[in-house]
């Protein structure tokens, strides 16, 4: 749009037919000469009346006049009059004021009275290293702004711009009062905040393009990022008060570290990187996304991973390790995102960091950014654990798929990956999924068998008269070995009886794939996964002793009793109930603190259940 307008340019009529404004410094005689003034010395030496004029405006009172000078401004420049060089006759000033899109133009050197003074300064500033305005000023102030540089210094004022699309509504209309669908600035400031709008604009999509803003896609963005990283920075300090951490007495261990700090410590400083370079290069979105997915592991993988830690008793090392990583993690969060969302960044900088740290900067916004530590970046723990989070996915994905809940284990899960991942990664994925074992197999094509019928609309006008072979030879293939042929080469190849070489990519084919009873499978374009979902008796026990643990668990919190209260059970119901809870017994109490478990008439804080289609009724009474 901006190239257009310079390719088409035409002249610039600077004059305006306005009172208000910069006036033309150009004065007129009637035998139609024109003089264009370029100095206040200048007007000062051709003047006829300009002491006298001065002296008139100081005897009227403050206005018009400054020191020995006579404002340049309407009315008082208009009184003015100079003599003509030409016929020797009195020349008054023009009417019209300069167009105010020439101030803005000038601005660069104007706002230093360049050439006048600071020229040092001026020549330090310019170029503007960035300027910033709305899609309407290639006609205005991005055009001046270039035209006057161009004139005056054969050079561009700014290096970097970023052009602002205009805000439209929910429906994607331009907002107008008129019609109705105007959003008051103040109230959406006053409804969602500051920080809300700032972090919705600068992640919804790129700043050139139009913004529809409304209410509910504002708060999903407070809700996905700031609500987040508030929650994660309230985890920390609830534990943090109540064991009374101080940051400042311990030092965050570089050797040693257990593998989730190790990793969460590798990401920080990989986020550090990649903000800082796409600020850099003004890519504002790819800035955003990165803090977004780095809050998101710190809080939905990391503080998940590791909360237990943060339990413990006392301040061993480990525990003191999870409090220094956790602290500095969203320190350097706070002060990458501090430019986007200043103000929930600088409370949680002075509640986390200045209330400890009396030699801390008072504000996060004086602090520098911050700079990523190499050394502390190890790629391929990051990719491993980029992948077991993936499997994860995907698990949680296939458990619900298959209509199993969390508390139900599973026997068996398979695994195919690129990356080959050890035993503290199954570990993790026995943890989160509720498995019994996990296994790592090259090929899974047991579980699933693929179907392929051509894709009609494609492969009618590529190969019409082979079509009948096609669909015949499709029919008949080895699914599996089809698969592999068109991950491998994206293409399935094969020649028709005419001779003519056939080959058929994605769009070409309708693809369906059948899973083998008792099993489940997600996958994405690297990673496949499958549940085993048979469940032995075993398995169906435990699960029901889980869900058993989970109502008393829901029971004491509705009572009110304290975490380290000791209760004691009581229970009626049926006979699968009886079997479930003597095989079990050790391990409900163990987990509810409950010093014992009988049968007899429920007595305490009462309730009735469905367990898995068992009618119960639970009591729990504290010690």
């Amino acid at each position: 749009r901006f190239g257009e307008r310079i390719e088409n340019v035409q002249d610039w009529a600077l004059s305006r037919n306005r009172y208000w404004g910069t006036p033309l410094p150009i004065w007129e005689c009637e035998c139609g000469h024109r003089e264009c003034i370029g100095s206040r010395k200048q007007l000062r030496e051709m003047s006829t009346n300009y002491e006298a004029v001065l002296n008139q405006l100081k005897s009227e009172g403050d206005k018009g006049w400054s020191g020995d000078q006579i404002e340049l401004h309407r009315p008082y420049i208009d009184q003015v009059k100079i003599k003509c060089p030409e016929c020797g006759g009195e020349m008054t000033r023009v009417a019209d004021v300069i167009d105010c899109w020439f101030d803005s133009g000038a601005m660069p050197f104007a706002q230093h009275h360049y050439p006048f003074e600071n020229q040092e300064l001026f020549h330090k500033e310019f170029p503007a290293q960035f300027i910033s305005e709305a899609v309407d000023q290639t006609r205005g102030w991005f055009y001046s702004l270039l035209a006057e540089s161009t004139l005056l210094f054969n050079k561009a004022p700014y290096e970097n711009v970023i052009v602002l699309g205009h805000v439209q509504d929910e429906n994607g209309q331009k907002m107008s009062k008129s019609k109705g669908n105007a959003v008051d600035p103040v109230e959406a400031l006053e409804t969602y905040g500051a920080d809300a709008i700032r972090w919705y604009f600068y992640t919804n999509s790129a700043p050139w393009l139009p913004n529809r803003f409304y209410g509910k896609a504002v708060t999903e963005g407070q809700r996905k990022f700031l609500g987040t990283l508030w929650n994660t920075y309230a985890f920390y300090i609830l534990y943090a008060n109540i064991d009374g951490f101080d940051p400042t007495k311990y030092e965050l261990r570089r050797e040693g570290l257990p593998v989730m700090d190790r990793w969460i410590l590798s990401r920080m400083n990989s986020m550090i990187a990649a903000v800082d370079k796409n600020m850099s290069a003004y890519k504002i979105p790819e800035s955003c996304a990165v803090l977004e997915d780095f809050v998101d592991d710190l809080s939905n993988w990391y503080v998940r991973r590791s909360r237990e830690r943060f339990w413990k008793k006392g301040m061993e090392q480990d525990k003191i390790d999870a409090y220094m990583t956790l602290y500095s993690a969203l320190l350097n969060t706070v002060l990458c995102a501090a430019p986007f969302i200043p103000f929930m960044t600088d409370a949680i900088y002075r509640n986390m960091v200045c209330s400890v740290d009396r030699s801390a900067k008072e504000s996060v916004h004086l602090c520098d950014f911050p700079v990523s530590d190499e050394s502390m970046i190890d790629r391929e723990l990051e990719q491993s654990m980029k992948e077991a989070l993936s499997i994860v996915i995907l698990g949680r994905a296939a458990r619900n798929a298959s209509g199993l809940k969390n508390r139900q284990p599973i026997a068996n899960m398979f695994v195919r990956s690129d990356i080959k991942l050890g035993d503290y990664y199954t570990d993790i994925f026995r943890d989160e999924l509720n498995l019994k074992n996990v296994e790592f197999r090259d090929d899974l094509r047991e579980f699933t068998a693929y179907t392929f019928k051509p894709q009609l609309k494609t492969v009618g006008p590529k190969y019409g008269k082979n079509l009948g072979f096609i669909r015949q030879y499709l029919n008949e293939i080895d699914g599996t070995a089809a698969m592999d042929e068109l991950n491998a080469s994206g293409c399935v190849a094969f020649n028709a009886p005419d001779g003519a070489r056939i080959e058929l990519g994605r769009d070409d084919l309708l693809i369906d794939s059948a899973k083998k009873g008792g099993f489940v499978t997600e996958e994405d374009a690297h990673t496949t996964v499958v549940l085993d979902t048979n469940l032995t008796d075993e398995l169906i026990a435990e699960g029901f002793m889980r869900e058993i643990i989970s109502k008393v668990q829901t029971m004491r919190k509705e009572a009110g009793f304290e975490v380290m209260d000791h209760i004691v059970i009581s229970y009626h119901g049926t006979a699968k109930l009886d079997e479930v809870i003597g095989q079990y017994a050790d391990v409900i109490t163990h987990d509810c603190m409950a010093d014992r478990i009988t049968k007899e008439a429920p007595h305490g804080y009462t309730k009735s259940w469905d367990i898995n289609g068992e009618q119960a009724e639970l009591g729990v009474e504290k010690v």
